[in-house]
């Protein structure tokens, strides 16, 4: 089961829970998620109640890669609620009912019967009774907002209607109690390849019974209120500023505070990154009106700062190169170029086989980026890979096959997994290696730069620090 920390494959894919069909669903999207993302992360999992009916409640920034990310992710075996349109479409309806998703229906999806909703809420509550979990997306829709979305009341008919709906009899069905456990996704960008995830888990917290109306709904006062919590509580698990110019103030804020800790070997956590970041962007949003004179100042000394950085083509984390020994620097930089030399050709084969799938999922990515309400360009992009991946591997196996027999087109298969695999890491090792070689390269031929940059950093970080202490007044 998936604790606290960074997701391996074993760990998402080859869980015992669920059918046949799902456990062979859940390996394949698992192998696609890992194979987009550089590193899955999860925090607070500790948190999460082990042997109890349970209501997952997410921020949704990334189409399906969020409900993915749900299905191989989750610390418990998850249904969830989506949008009633996907399960018109052949192929995704078909998974979407192989793993117990639930079709919601949304006004936005003219001319979808909300009505129907009831009948969806009815499964969910059966679902809880049988000490199930299900996830939903209280937001109603897949966006690119810096902020959360005003929150849907589903989540809270569900809990209470779990709670206190009665049979025909009139007997209170055996639900003695349930949880909501509020849970914030996070990517360092939702489109890039080899980007990073991280589902950050928020303290469960207890939903009252309360009685039925006479149509056997719970109370609307009832509803509105468990809302509320419901948006409180995601909002400690989510990053929300006021708008894209303040996102990225928090994020330039972050990247700099995180670089005094970062080394040749060494990255933070993605949650230390989440909690910085929401930290820098709670200081910012203090106070109303315009932005304070103090995070002005800052904003300009950050982008002057960076736009220094870029003039030498190095990142905040590569100044912390003047903390290594020069045999540790020159050790590991020949260790890492002759593991890739090495490599390399493999590394060249698995790019140029795998380029025209690349290149035609991110084309294919581009074209289609929304779907109704909903932001699917990530979505298209996985998906396009889930199938023009294994496409590749099979085109080449059968050339091979026709050239030089089944034995070798049979071996193709792995190799051609093997140098997918190996291009990938090489191409990242190269682009980390890079900043820091220019890095080195500036300290060598111009220290006294090389050290005014470092004493500015030093500088920034004093300031955020104070800033943080002191708020943004």
């Amino acid at each position: 089961m998936p604790e606290s920390g960074v997701l391996s494959l074993g760990e998402m894919a080859l869980r015992p829970e669920g059918t046949p069909s799902q456990r062979l669903v859940r390996l394949i999207i698992s192998l696609a998620l890992r194979l987009f993302f550089r590193r899955i992360e999860t925090s607070g999992a500790e948190q999460v109640p082990r042997d109890e009916p349970l209501i997952f409640v997410l921020n949704h920034p990334n189409g399906l890669i969020d409900p993915a990310l749900v299905f191989c992710a989750m610390p418990r075996r998850i249904s969830f609620l989506a949008k009633s349109t996907l399960f018109e479409m052949p192929i995704i309806s078909g998974l979407l009912r192989l793993v117990e998703a639930l079709p919601l229906y949304r006004r936005a999806d003219a001319p979808s019967d909300v009505s129907l909703n009831l009948s969806t809420f009815a499964r969910a509550r059966e679902l809880l009774r049988r000490n199930r979990c299900i996830a939903i997306f209280p937001e109603g829709r897949s966006h690119d907002s810096t902020t959360l979305l005003p929150i849907k009341t589903g989540a809270a008919r569900i809990a209470l209607g779990a709670l206190s709906r009665r049979d025909d009899s009139d007997d209170r069905l055996n639900l003695p109690s349930l949880k909501i456990v509020p849970a914030g996704l996070y990517y360092t960008s939702k489109t890039s390849f080899r980007s990073e995830a991280l589902i950050r888990f928020g303290a469960p917290f207890g939903v009252e019974a309360v009685e039925s109306d006479e149509d056997g709904e719970p109370p609307r006062d009832a509803v509105v209120e468990l809302s509320g919590r419901i948006e409180s509580a995601l909002r400690d698990v989510t990053i929300n500023v006021a708008n894209d110019t303040e996102m990225e103030t928090v994020a330039r804020a972050e990247e700099l505070f995180s670089s005094i800790y970062e080394t040749l070997h060494l990255r933070l956590s993605l949650t230390s990154e989440f909690d910085l970041r929401r930290r820098f962007a709670e200081t910012i949003a203090r106070g109303d009106g315009p932005q304070p004179p103090r995070v002005e100042r800052l904003r300009a000394r950050l982008r002057e700062f960076e736009d220094d950085l870029g003039g030498f083509g190095i990142a905040p984390e590569n100044l912390s190169v003047h903390a290594h020994s020069r045999w540790f620097v020159a050790r590991s930089f020949l260790l890492r170029w002759l593991a890739v030399a090495l490599l390399s050709p493999l590394a060249v084969a698995g790019a140029l086989l795998h380029l025209p799938a690349y290149l035609v999922s991110t084309y294919a990515s581009r074209r289609f980026r929304r779907h109704g309400v909903d932001e699917i360009a990530p979505t298209v992009k996985i998906l396009s890979a889930i199938v023009l991946m294994p496409l590749t591997w099979i085109v080449l196996a059968a050339a091979i096959y026709f050239l030089f027999g089944w034995r070798w087109a049979l071996a193709s298969l792995p190799l051609a997994i093997l140098c997918g695999y190996v291009a990938v890491r090489s191409l990242e090792t190269l682009y980390d290696l890079r900043g820091w070689f220019r890095a080195i390269l500036l300290l060598a031929h111009d220290r006294r730069r090389f050290l005014r940059l470092l004493r500015e950093r030093a500088a920034l970080h004093r300031e955020m620090r104070a800033l943080a202490r002191s708020g943004a007044d």
